[in-house]
């Protein structure tokens, strides 16, 4: 890996375009490097996830509407949309749309963290869509999607966007960009273009996940996906982009990040270096905010250790600064406590998680949200009595570069009634790649077969996972069946709109 200073330079210095952060983004996703064998395998992997958790989420309000608007967008040699036949295709950037939102809509697919967070495997919709409408092979879909996790997890290692309140899709677009690129063997100067564009048009707040949170959280990085492909398109047809996005003195970094005085050291794969990034991925067992997972299989252990839930007075979650301020008291957010919350904001607050893991020892993507289990007076009773604190400890681990040491859990307190209290701590989720039973492909197929039980044939089931996990070998004229229909009639429809 090599590390590339990153800083702003004034108007004057007329910063050669070789030694801009996006050209050497662009020359990352130019080069044509094998993919590992085991970088394969996780690809392979994540699609599978991905799919799991779309169709999980398929007739999810979110999920109806995205794929509304991409029907109306029908183009005979398209992409294929989750849930639809694959004889009927639309435009690869509505695909993308459709698809992305439906992946994200759950919350429950793969995730990276460091000075950043990230849902990497949401690069990987618009890059299929892409893949579909160009005549592409699987073998250069797991290229596409190699340089999509590369870039989109190296710029999340190197720049905090959250630090100055912006959403993550900043880095997501632009890694999204990259591998199109990558999948359609642009030049450098092409996907320069389109990397540039991507950052500029990509940049929102993160109030999309601070208060009563909306549906928008699954939309954002689907919206990226859709404005990937968009600038794709464009510098393909011989457009430019504002230049240079990352250093230029008007810049996302001078005026949205760090400032004029910023430095940044972004790490990037030297010319003819593997991309490997994706295998420090890591995904979800359970649906909700990763920094919940850990806490979740802590409260399933600790709950063993307690007779009567009602006998709890107080319980603190000691953790990171992103767990308290993000999902935590810390985000001083009164939605994180009320019952009524939405969905999307119940999975954004580690009280109402930690009440109902510890109470019922499962969790759930769709019971454990349920409203009547939100209103619980049980459950709200314990939910109240719980809060957190940052800890310096625990901050020191999650920012830690020593993969050993790294860690998104915490150490919790339980004082009962009686005047005893319960301690004890998780620094990684099981799943984790370093957890108590991290996942492996069965694990990642189990995790299909449970999430699309019920919603799709176990015959298409079984089809689609026979493709997935043979993708390296899909001829061009294959790669829709990458898709999984639902049984007729079994489509929600939802409201009409413009298209």
């Amino acid at each position: 890996m090599i590390l590339h200073d990153v800083r702003v330079h004034p108007s004057k210095d007329n910063l050669a375009r070789e030694d801009q952060l996006a050209w050497k983004i662009a020359a990352v996703a130019a080069d044509k490097v094998a993919v590992d064998k085991d970088v394969t395998e996780m690809i392979v992997n994540r699609i599978i996830d991905n799919a799991a958790v779309a169709i999980a989420a398929i007739n999810r309000h979110s999920a109806v509407s995205a794929r509304g608007m991409a029907l109306g967008h029908v183009r005979k040699d398209g992409a294929t949309v989750f849930g639809v036949a694959s004889g009927k295709r639309v435009s690869p950037e509505y695909a993308a749309w459709a698809n992305g939102a439906a992946v994200r809509e759950l919350d429950m697919h793969d995730t990276f963290l460091a000075a950043d967070y990230s849902h990497p495997g949401d690069n990987i919709p618009p890059i299929l869509a892409v893949a579909q409408t160009m005549g592409k092979s699987g073998r250069d879909l797991l290229h596409g999607i190699a340089t999509g996790y590369e870039v989109h997890i190296n710029l999340v290692r190197a720049i905090s966007l959250h630090k100055h309140k912006i959403d993550h899709i900043t880095h997501l677009c632009p890694g999204q960009a990259a591998g199109i690129g990558t999948l359609l063997r642009l030049p450098t100067e092409t996907i320069y273009q389109a990397v540039q564009q991507a950052v500029h048009v990509s940049v929102t707040t993160r109030q999309s996940r601070k208060g009563e949170i909306s549906s928008w959280k699954a939309y954002a990085p689907a919206h990226a996906g859709k404005l990937a492909v968009e600038a794709v398109d464009r510098v393909m047809r011989g457009e430019g982009a504002p230049s240079p996005i990352y250093e230029g003195e008007d810049s996302v970094i001078a005026w949205v990040l760090d400032g004029k005085d910023a430095h940044y050291q972004v790490p990037l794969p030297a010319p003819g270096e593997a991309k490997r990034a994706i295998l420090s991925s890591f995904t979800k067992e359970h649906s909700a905010e990763y920094q919940s997972q850990a806490l979740i299989d802590l409260a399933f252990r600790m709950r063993e250790k307690i007779l009567d839930v009602e006998q709890v007075e107080k319980i603190v979650i000691h953790t990171s600064h992103h767990t308290h301020a993000v999902i935590g008291t810390g985000a001083n957010d009164p939605q994180k406590m009320d019952p009524k919350a939405s969905r999307e904001t119940l999975d954004h607050s580690i009280m109402y998680i930690f009440a109902v893991a510890l109470q019922d020892g499962r969790w759930h993507h769709v019971d454990s949200y349920a409203p009547k289990r939100a209103a619980r007076a049980d459950t709200v009773r314990l939910w109240h009595k719980i809060e957190t604190s940052e800890d310096a400890e625990w901050e020191r681990r999650y920012l830690s570069t020593d993969p050993d040491e790294l860690a998104f859990g915490g150490r919790v307190e339980i004082s009962l009634s009686d005047g005893t209290t319960l301690v004890d701590e998780m620094a990684v989720a099981n799943a984790h790649p370093l957890g108590a039973s991290p996942f492996k492909r069965p694990d990642y197929i189990n995790k299909f077969r449970t999430l699309t039980d019920g919603v799709i044939s176990a015959r298409e089931a079984d089809r689609f996972l026979e493709v997935a996990q043979n993708l390296p070998r899909l001829k061009a004229e294959e790669l829709h069946l990458l898709n999984i229909a639902l049984p007729a009639g079994a489509l929600a429809v939802g409201k009409p709109g413009i298209f």
